[in-house]
């Protein structure tokens, strides 16, 4: 993949995915509006040039060092000695870089407004007026079926 292909900001999101690997504060850092990043994020990840250009940058990512087992070893010195709150930072990170990420924030109701919003727009309105027809056509049956399960 040759970086030319891509624009600026795209270079940018792919330079902090490859070392965050959060798509959302990627594409805000590269300059996308922070209002649309999640969506931007989402929707530059389904594209195989940026996709291919995150892998390379990744491969030429490397070091002598090998943090994993250096954060393994921080993780039990921290747990034996009763540091529990570098034992949880490093079983953070941990995860991080094993691809696990941990849920960090509370619920917020206007973030999960705006990511509901975000999915509308990439299922698209005709695909969601179709499940609203489906639901007015099922009426309280749906309703009541869905409480059930809950």
């Amino acid at each position: 993949m040759k970086k030319d292909k891509l624009s600026e900001k795209q270079e940018k999101f792919c330079q902090k995915y490859a070392l965050s690997g959060n798509a959302s504060d990627s594409a805000q850092s590269a300059g996308y509006a922070s209002t649309s990043a999640k969506v931007q994020g989402f929707k530059l990840l389904q594209l195989p040039y940026i996709n291919e250009r995150i892998e390379e940058l990744r491969s030429e990512m490397t070091t002598s060092y090998d943090v994993v087992k250096e954060l393994e070893d921080q993780y039990a010195y921290a747990k034996k000695h009763g540091h529990t709150n570098s034992a949880l930072k490093a079983l953070e990170m941990l995860s991080k870089l094993r691809g696990n990420a941990p849920e960090t924030k509370a619920f917020d109701k206007k973030a999960n407004h705006d990511s509901m919003v975000g999915n509308f727009y990439i299922i698209g309105r005709k695909k969601i007026m179709e499940w609203m027809d489906e639901a007015e056509a099922l009426g309280s049956e749906a309703v009541t079926r869905m409480m059930s399960h809950k």
